[in-house]
């Protein structure tokens, strides 16, 4: 059975994209722990990030460093947390979560439904960071 990123990937879901790629894409988490809130996924429906191939896991990663740059420059932050639990949909994906403060900003508990207008408008400035 498609995981929800899987019907993401082929546009049976919507979801504000900030980038995508051949084999990666990067979209805005709709209940963000902070504004800019984004996950980043390989296309291949992999459950464990460990049990990615090395250069897939490595050229993930590579992926997400370039995603996170236009984060930072979009939304004010003093870094982007990057988190990786796995655990609440079995397709590997990748947490980065902008810092303003402190490091008990990367907990899930703060999470939030935003609206989609506001999301567009974030995924929008993100995008033209990159």
């Amino acid at each position: 059975m498609a995981t929800i990123f899987t019907k993401i990937i082929s546009g049976e879901l919507p979801a504000h994209k900030i980038l995508e790629e051949d084999r990666f894409l990067a979209f805005l988490d709709i209940r963000p722990v902070n504004p800019g809130h984004t996950l980043v996924i390989p296309k291949q429906e992999i459950d464990y990030i460990f049990d990615l191939e090395d250069s897939l896991l490595k050229d993930l990663m590579v992926f997400a460093k370039k995603v996170s740059w236009g984060i930072r420059k979009a939304i004010p932050c003093k870094r982007i947390g990057v988190m990786v639990a796995g655990l609440e949909v079995p397709h590997t994906h990748i947490h980065l979560i902008p810092i303003v403060e402190s490091l008990h900003e990367l907990n899930f508990s703060r999470a939030q439904s935003v609206p989609t207008e506001e999301l567009a408008r974030i995924a929008q400035k993100i995008r033209a960071h990159l």
